[in-house]
């Protein structure tokens, strides 16, 4: 189910029950003999200009979701449904890589480590301005030009372009990255972890960078995280996933202080309190996360849920609009009284 509360002429995105298996093959002749459920059903919509925050466990499947969206993974099944500025819409699920090239204008990734996303034998110059080169957007002057704007609304000094990735701290490696991504103007740009691999300080500094951007152009971001601290933010809704599903949507405020899936409940429990007088109430989680490639009937998160009952086991709730704009996939979403963080 998508969010309704969505105006249905503002949405850039809309994904529909998508679903991507990765097949288990074993013995001498690769006998297929399983598969791993990595992304299971996910439905959700984007607004032009918003920020949707997918947040989860590690393993949950945030990160395939943003790959296969941009089709670097190719969906089992499902619809991607992208709107065009000009109107035009696509399922990017259905159309080939060639058709997909010139979507990569509008499309764009900022990857999760800024060690091993950027060519160590490239110059900066040359790693902002590949996508224009490949895109025929700019050449020579004009490119390095672009470049030093690129750079400049990063807080790169454009008189580094030409040297190596090496020679930048982390927080500068992942700033050259997203000076990437922006080469092009993107629409939608899909940001997987970009301030996990750094340390607190240069995280808040890159969170106020993408904030500033948003603004100043407008973006569209899924911002993939673990982290509900970070995420809270910067986004103007969150969906939560646990192993391949996502079981809560809702805007940031609401899901935060009034949670209504227990996975979302002990994921807010992890939030460190802002003051140190008061004693955490954390609620750990009992179990380990089950395996995509097996997971348990019914209620995907019923193992370790200390609300689970016979039910649970048995049926798999669906994702339900339990109050205006807000879904959740549990069989006692109206029954269950859960905390959410502190005021």
């Amino acid at each position: 189910m998508v969010d309704t509360m969505n105006d249905k002429n503002n949405i850039i995105l809309e994904v529909k029950n998508l679903k991507l298996h990765f097949p288990i093959y074993k013995g001498i002749i690769q006998r297929r003999v399983g598969q791993v459920r990595a992304v299971d059903g996910v439905s959700f919509s984007l607004r032009d200009g918003e920020v949707l925050g997918l947040v989860g466990e590690s393993g949950c499947g945030k990160t395939t979701v943003g790959r296969t969206i941009l089709r670097l993974y190719d969906p089992t099944a499902g619809e991607i449904w992208y709107t065009r500025s000009s109107g035009e819409k696509i399922d990017l699920a259905r159309i080939n890589q060639r058709k997909m090239k010139p979507l990569r204008r509008e499309l764009r990734m900022i990857f999760q480590d800024p060690f091993s996303s950027l060519n160590p034998r490239l110059t900066v110059k040359d790693i902002i301005g590949e996508p224009l080169e490949i895109h025929r957007v700019a050449r020579g002057k004009a490119a390095e030009q672009r470049v030093a704007e690129l750079m400049e609304s990063v807080g790169l000094n454009p008189a580094l372009m030409r040297r190596y990735p090496h020679e930048f701290s982390g927080g500068q490696r992942q700033r050259i990255g997203l000076a990437r991504t922006l080469s092009l103007n993107p629409r939608l740009v899909i940001a997987d972890e970009p301030v996990s691999a750094l340390d607190v300080s240069v995280q808040a500094q890159v969170l106020n960078l993408l904030q500033d951007l948003r603004t100043r152009l407008g973006l569209t971001l899924i911002f993939v995280a673990h982290d509900l601290s970070v995420v809270e933010h910067i986004s103007d809704r969150i969906a939560v996933m646990y192993v391949g599903k996502i079981v809560e949507t809702s805007d940031t405020n609401t899901l935060l202080h009034q949670p209504m899936h227990p996975y979302t409940e002990a994921l807010l429990s992890a939030i460190p309190p802002a003051d140190p007088d008061i004693r955490p109430d954390r609620i750990r989680l009992q179990g380990e996360v089950p395996s995509p490639a097996n997971p348990p009937s019914g209620c995907i998160f019923h193992p370790r849920c200390r609300y689970a009952q016979a039910v649970c086991s048995q049926q798999e709730p669906q994702l339900e609009e339990i109050a205006p704009g807000h879904l959740v996939s549990c069989h006692f979403a109206k029954e269950l009284s859960l905390k959410g963080v502190r005021a």
